[in-house]
């Protein structure tokens, strides 16, 4: 099975002491990553970036950048998306690279006041819609891909059980889907707090606990990471293999049924993998200038070229996102087996800043 954007990222909005855990767990390496581009001086002909580590980029494209501006890329990748934040956000005295990719909506007011990024308008700004430039004003962040956290179900239970699978939240707490779900810890797991925030979109501030109230009531199992979520308790992970979970419902992603397909001969007429596509949350993930980079201007050339074309539709079947930049063209493979999700829900990013401690701690206490 191609792997699907692995992206179990920790929420990081508990007490600092568990941000400092969480950033001391998180300090796996990139690809030739031993040292930090702090040692390289201004005129340095390598620009690093710091990311999680689901960044992934194909040798050719890493080539064409290098061809067009002489410059190298060195990644740093931090473990999980979230613990690159908070790695991030410890060392910001003192970067550690150039350019960080990877912090989404859900923790971008986190990165943003800790000041961890310097303003940077890139070229070809213009080509990205207006709606997923959410720091607009300031363009401290670069939007550079956007994904939908939804429920996948595997289709092979369902039609062997004659039963509809879920559609939407309100679905879910049906009694025929109990024991059915396994979602990821939201303390934990980017896809499992953006699967609260979805909730929380849906039932407003007032409604969205008693949701969960009876999703537990239903049976929802809980896990710490998508990993553990997808790929040991949902029964429909690993096209062509022997299902290892007997969960036909996950959270994960609308782009899973394509990272199940790809790789597979032949193609089969449909992914073994279905979308919920009414249980979607829409995440963007950005890229930002570090502030007190090193190499600044080789950091603003890789920022120009993550949203330019080459690079935009390189990363569908590289990370298993969807490009921002208008026009660029999506792999036919991802396109045919992909759910396109015309009405995710979404919360403000200055929303989810005023409320995502909160909702985390009473999550926390409903649910476990």
């Amino acid at each position: 099975m191609k792997t699907v954007r692995r992206r179990a990222v920790s929420a990081l909005v508990l007490a600092t002491a568990g941000v400092t855990a969480l950033a001391a767990c998180g300090s796996g390496s990139g690809s030739g990553a031993a040292s930090d581009s702090a040692k390289a001086g201004p005129a340095s002909k390598t620009v690093t970036l710091v990311s999680h580590d689901s960044f992934a980029a194909s040798k050719p494209v890493l080539a064409e950048f290098t061809k067009e501006t002489g410059y190298t890329v060195k990644v740093l990748r931090g473990g999980d998306a979230g613990a690159a934040v908070n790695q991030a956000i410890l060392t910001k005295d003192h970067p550690r690279g150039d350019v960080f990719f990877g912090v989404d909506n859900t923790l971008l007011s986190r990165a943003l006041d800790n000041g961890l990024f310097d303003p940077y308008t890139a070229k070809d700004l213009g080509q990205i819609p207006s709606d997923v430039q959410l720091d607009a004003a300031r363009h401290r962040v670069t939007p550079i891909d956007s994904g939908d956290v939804c429920v996948n179900y595997d289709r092979a239970y369902f039609t062997a059980h004659k039963l509809s699978p879920p559609r939407t939240f309100a679905d879910l707490v049906k009694p025929q889907y109990k024991n059915l779900l396994v979602t990821e810890n939201v303390s934990t797991s980017s896809p499992g707090l953006a699967f609260m925030l979805g909730s929380a979109a849906t039932y407003g501030d007032d409604g969205w606990q008693a949701y969960w109230k009876q999703l537990k009531n239903n049976g929802v199992q809980v896990v710490d990471s998508w990993e553990q979520a997808y790929d040991q308790s949902f029964s429909g992970s690993g096209a062509g293999k022997k299902a290892k979970g007997d969960r036909p419902l996950v959270v994960s992603y609308a782009s899973s049924p394509p990272a199940e397909v790809v790789g597979v001969s032949p193609e089969p007429a449909q992914s073994p993998v279905g979308v919920s596509t009414g249980t979607c949350f829409r995440q963007i993930e950005f890229a930002g200038l570090l502030h007190g980079a090193k190499n600044t201007a080789g950091g603003k050339a890789l920022i120009d070229f993550m949203i330019g074309k080459t690079f935009q539709e390189d990363m569908p079947l590289q990370m298993y996102v969807d490009p921002v930049r208008e026009g660029a063209t999506e792999p036919a493979v991802f396109v045919k087996y992909g759910a396109r999700i015309d009405h995710p829900t979404t919360l403000a990013p200055d929303k989810i800043a005023a409320k995502r401690d909160d909702w985390v701690k009473a999550w926390t206490s409903i649910v476990l």
